[in-house]
This record gives C-alpha cells, sequence and structure tokens, in this order.
C-alpha cells in the first residue's frame, strides 16, 4: 500500500491531468514512460504548495516517499521526487549520497537524471565538499552511464570554482566512450566552463585530440 504522501499527491496530479498533452509528451520520450500531461509551470506550482503542506520531518520518511513515487508509472512522479529531495535540503547529510545515485540508476533518462543535476547534486556537493572526490571519482569509474555523466557534469554551475583538474580527470576517463549521453555530457560541461574560461576550454580541447566530434562539437557551439 502506498504511502499516504505519495497517495495525495498523485490524487491532486490526475486531478489536473491533460489527456492531449500526456500523449504528446510520452512520445517526446520515446514512450517510455507514461504521464498526466501537467506543464511544468503548473506540476512545479502545485509541487511546491503540497511540500510547503506537508512537512517531511526525518531523512528515512523523505526516501521512502522518493522511492515509491518512483514506484509510480507517470514521469510527473519521478519529477515530484526529485524536486521533493531538493526541496529539503536540511535533512540532506552523508546518507543522501546512496539516495542519489538509487535515483540516478532508477528509472534513468536524461530528464530525470539532468534534473537531479540542478536541484540535487551540484547543491549538495557545494553544502558537502568533502564527499566530491570520493563519491565522484566512484561514479566516473562506474560502469552506470549516467553515473558516469554525473562524475562530468556536477560542477555545470559552479563557474570559476571549477575544479578543472578533477574535470580534466573525469573527461579523461570517459573520452573514449562510444555512447551519445556521454560524449554529450563531456561537450556541455566544456561549453559552459567556457563561459567562465574560454582560453582554458580551447587550450583542452587542442590538447585531447581523442574527444569525440560530438563532444568538440558542443564545447566550441558558442564559441
Amino acid at each position: 500500500m502506498a504511502h499516504p504522501y505519495v497517495k495525495k499527491i498523485s490524487n491532486v496530479f490526475t486531478a489536473n491531468k491533460n489527456a492531449s498533452k500526456a500523449k504528446g509528451a510520452k512520445a517526446y520520450m520515446l514512450n517510455q514512460f507514461e504521464f498526466f500531461g501537467i506543464a511544468t509551470p503548473l506540476r512545479r506550482t502545485i509541487s511546491k504548495d503540497f511540500y510547503k503542506s506537508h512537512p517531511i520531518k526525518n531523512h528515512a520518511e523523505l526516501s521512502l516517499i522518493i522511492k515509491e513515487c518512483f514506484a509510480e508509472p507517470e514521469r510527473e512522479m519521478h519529477y515530484f521526487a526529485i524536486e521533493l529531495l531538493g526541496y529539503h535540503k536540511k535533512l540532506w547529510s552523508k546518507q543522501t549520497i546512496p539516495l542519489i545515485e538509487w535515483i540516478i540508476t532508477h528509472n534513468s533518462w536524461w530528464d530525470s537524471v539532468d534534473s537531479t543535476n540542478s536541484h540535487v547534486i551540484g547543491k549538495f556537493f557545494i553544502q558537502f565538499t568533502e564527499y566530491i572526490k570520493p563519491t565522484t571519482s566512484k561514479w566516473n569509474r562506474s560502469s552506470n552511464i549516467w553515473l558516469q555523466r554525473m562524475s562530468i557534469l556536477f560542477q555545470l554551475m559552479y563557474k570559476d570554482k571549477t575544479d578543472t583538474e578533477l574535470l580534466t580527470k573525469y573527461i579523461e576517463h570517459c573520452q573514449l566512450e562510444e555512447e551519445f549521453f556521454i560524449r554529450k555530457a563531456i561537450g556541455w560541461a566544456l561549453r559552459t566552463y567556457a563561459y567562465t574560461d574560454t582560453k582554458w576550454v580551447k587550450g583542452f580541447i587542442k590538447t585531447h585530440p581523442q574527444l569525440s566530434n560530438l563532444s568538440k562539437r558542443e564545447a566550441l557551439k558558442h564559441q
């Protein structure tokens, strides 16, 4: 039986579903997930109001609710769970790392994984810098492409605080990967850092001829 918290938000989403939008969203995501068909602005408004009116007091309950949301077929429930974790920063601790890894490796696709980065991962490591190297190093050497992708992308918002030594190490380990989402991630990470240090990125590409054409093209897109 689902947690009351999960049943309540599912009922709210059901009351706001849109069949035609759901069909379009499902097709866009290659028919991998079901959808309620709720536009993102409305979904986020509903979610934030729900978070505020239904407080969660401990990490164990938060983890349980997130995993139950991920067991639901509709993709909006997965987005809700990711943003729920992002909302409860005060409950974050070392025990959040296994939960983050669980989210990354379940119902995995670019939308949920990248959303987890923007709402949770990048911010988590700013708050808990001591866990950056042991955690992201493990991700970088994982056989799971989504964990590898996050090791490359977690610094997207760091700008001049980016650890370029770590970024270099992680890209070099993955630069021969043929997986599209890894190659794209490398290019995205470099393109984003180029806004902070264009010279460094151009130098990096010159000294790394083994980078895929996709990675190079993405990196230099706005240069």
